[in-house]
């Protein structure tokens, strides 16, 4: 990209042109309140440049230079990051992702790692410690490579010198196996700097040499996607499933999921932490297990003052205040109004649930044509009212069905909870809220009912964790979502539910 005539002033086209260029060329998104933050950045590298608004907006939108989106990426992006954050990412990488992938690699004894988005290297050599602390036969040949589209971080990242304070969550005995001290600053021991390889890369470009097919075991892509256009998300989720050799695994950050995004990745749940693994095959098969996490409390008496007498699904089930609410949420209408090739469509069911007829609304559903069998609305609904009727193995037969074909289904994952409490399992029910908790962070139903069964275990910092934030999510969830999954239960009861609880636990709202 080269300029010469001199900008003119900066018209709010010319931001929007900004805007969209980023979106396309870098991938990230910035919303209307960023606008003048965009302006000062537009206005930076045009006086930089010398280069008139018109000139400079057409070359980044057709032919920008890496030098020139490396540029950006410095204005626009925040490399904040340490050592081992998030410790359990890298526990479950070393004891379930690295002995897996050894054992799919045995015959080439080689694995290869990705840092994508990998910022200053924090991330990076926290990889390249734990391998070497895993992969100890040196017969095993291991390569990871690290990229960002800022070459200011990624200097930083190849001088692998750091400050005690972006050792904060290291465990100690890292830190004294694997630094020196050097005046005020921490050095990186060479076995773990020459691991890692540093490249400039763009997440937002189908870059052929580094999304080649199958070539990584596992890749870390924590906190950037979260940033991207979905349109741009969805396309680098591609390229790293594509990338992923099948049976690898991707770590995203604790906010962000693959729901709504790709089906070609199972969910899994250890270490009290999520990742992905990708599918053996693109065809739909049993999802793969999801580890239950160890160590969950067994079940305690039941402590009384809260509403919870029985199990959460019965207590919904006979609840006699029932929800009067009218169903007007454009979620509910485009599944209650959608029809398959018969005209049969689930307005009915909701009909029936507004009026209380619970039994009927299961007739309904039971008699339903074939189709609605493959219907992945239709089965959730289903499962639901199964569900509350008391018919625990049917109901979570429909769930594993769901699961067959939407994986990452939040409502199956919260019926499959209702199911395993009514069975005494309440560390599998916890587990299947905390999947469907991160699946749909705006779902309040599992936070409830996580919160109850912490509650009921005596795990009282965790209950009022989960009940607090369902008191928070339940003052907007969904008016539908409200009447399929609250059991009868209004708004109101079920935030008078959560506060009791809450105060029960020693908290305060």
């Amino acid at each position: 990209m080269s300029c010469s005539a001199l900008r003119a002033d900066i018209r709010k086209s010319d931001v929007d042109r900004f805007r969209a260029a980023i979106v396309q060329q870098i991938g990230l998104q910035f919303d209307d309140a960023k606008l003048p933050f965009l302006n000062e950045v537009l206005q930076r590298r045009l006086d930089r440049l010398r280069c008139a608004s018109a000139s400079y907006l057409g070359g980044l939108e057709d032919h920008p230079s890496c030098d020139e989106l490396s540029a950006l990426a410095q204005e626009l992006t925040v490399g904040e990051t340490y050592f081992f954050r998030h410790n359990d990412q890298f526990r479950a990488l070393a004891e379930v992702a690295l002995p897996e992938r050894m054992q799919a690699r045995e015959s080439s004894r080689a694995l290869r790692l990705l840092s994508a988005g990998c910022a200053s290297g924090e991330e990076a050599y926290s990889l390249a410690i734990v391998a070497q602390e895993t992969i100890t036969d040196p017969s095993w040949h291991m390569t990871i490579q690290a990229i960002d589209l800022n070459p200011t971080a990624l200097k930083k990242a190849r001088r692998a010198r750091y400050s005690a304070w972006a050792l904060r969550e290291a465990p100690i005995d890292v830190r004294q196996k694997w630094f020196r001290a050097n005046s005020r600053e921490l050095v990186l021991e060479e076995k773990a700097r020459g691991a890692v390889q540093f490249d400039v890369g763009n997440l937002a470009s189908a870059n052929p040499e580094l999304w080649q097919q199958s070539a990584y075991d596992v890749i870390f892509c924590r906190n950037v996607l979260m940033y991207f256009a979905p349109e741009q998300m969805r396309a680098a989720i591609a390229r790293i499933a594509e990338s992923l050799a099948p049976g690898g695994y991707l770590f995203l950050g604790h906010a962000e999921t693959l729901r709504g995004i790709s089906d070609e990745f199972h969910l899994c749940h250890t270490h009290d932490t999520f990742y992905y693994r990708r599918k053996e095959s693109a065809a739909l098969a049993q999802p793969h297990p999801s580890p239950i996490r160890a160590g969950v409390r067994p079940a305690r008496a039941v402590i009384p003052n809260v509403v919870l007498a029985t199990a959460w699904v019965d207590t919904i089930r006979q609840a006699s205040e029932r929800v009067a609410a009218l169903l007007s949420a454009p979620s509910a209408e485009k599944i209650a109004t959608r029809s398959d090739s018969s005209g049969w469509t689930l307005a009915p069911v909701f009909d029936l649930l507004r009026s209380e007829r619970f039994a009927e609304a299961l007739d309904y559903m039971c008699s339903g044509p074939a189709g609605a069998d493959h219907d992945s609305d239709a089965i959730l609904v289903k499962a639901v009212l199964l569900a509350q009727s008391g018919q625990i193995a049917a109901a979570q037969e429909a769930c594993q069905r769901l699961l067959l074909i939407d994986e990452l289904n939040a409502g199956a994952h919260y019926v499959l909870a209702l199911c395993r409490e009514h069975a005494g399992e309440y560390g599998r029910a916890m587990e299947h809220d905390r999947l469907a908790a991160h699946l749909d962070p705006a779902f309040a139903m599992p936070r409830l009912h996580c919160g109850l069964l912490a509650r009921r275990a005596g795990e009282f910092d965790a209950a009022r964790r989960e009940l607090a934030q369902a008191v928070v999510l339940l003052k907007r969830e969904d008016i539908s979502r409200l009447l399929l999954f609250g059991g009868g239960f209004t708004r109101e009861a079920l935030i008078a539910l959560s506060e009791s609880a809450v105060t029960d636990c020693g908290g305060r709202l």
